[in-house]
């Protein structure tokens, strides 16, 4: 499936709009500057560079979220236009999971979980394992119950730590942090687009 087939040439319109009012309209009096300033047009260029950057990362996010929700290299390379072997080479991501070493402590795997329990008496974590974009709210609504909580993720995993309390956990877009945060939300990790990942605290201690 193309690019041609998912957008409206209306919606890639509206989108690269945004990205130049964004560009243009986030440093304080750029666009005013144009007018009279020769260094506004340096302060633009570190601008598009900057929104350059930022949808260079989001992209690299996005197609790791199509990846996690299941779509194929092949399907992730008809969209850019490219083979899927060009897509699989610039943009394949390896797994990176933390690994229990044998100086990390005891380690035991169940259900797709390693759970690792440091020597040094800190609080023991699972690597929850392999987990898609439709399944890891799930993985960490359980996980939660038994009082573990979100301390790390990444394509296909999911790092929860122990506690005595029963957790939350939520998935929300990048501009619903205010109202998160003002709920008790904390945020986990710097998010992968399109979302952000919270948990917060109950009351309720587990039950085991």
């Amino acid at each position: 499936m193309s690019e041609a087939e998912l957008l409206s040439p209306q919606e890639v319109a509206a989108i690269r709009e945004e990205i130049a009012a964004a560009v243009l309209g986030a440093p304080e009096g750029l666009a005013e500057s144009l007018e009279r300033d020769p260094e506004g047009f340096l302060r633009l260029v570190a601008a598009a560079r900057v929104g350059a950057e930022e949808s260079s990362r989001l992209l690299r996010e996005a197609i790791q979220g199509a990846r996690a929700a299941g779509h194929s290299w092949d399907s992730v390379g008809g969209v850019l236009g490219v083979s899927r072997q060009a897509a699989q080479q610039r943009f394949a991501v390896k797994p990176s999971a933390p690994k229990a070493g044998p100086a990390a402590g005891a380690a035991d795997r169940s259900h797709g979980s390693d759970r690792v329990d440091p020597a040094d008496g800190s609080p023991a974590r699972r690597v929850i394992t392999p987990v898609t974009a439709f399944s890891e709210l799930a993985e960490l609504d359980g996980a939660g119950r038994d009082g573990w909580h979100l301390v790390d993720y990444g394509p296909f995993f999911l790092v929860v730590e122990a506690s005595d309390r029963v957790w939350e956990h939520r998935r929300a877009f990048g501009g619903q942090r205010r109202r998160m945060k003002t709920e008790g939300w904390t945020q986990v990790g710097a998010g992968s687009f399109p979302w952000r990942y919270y948990k917060r605290p109950t009351d309720r201690p587990t039950e085991r």
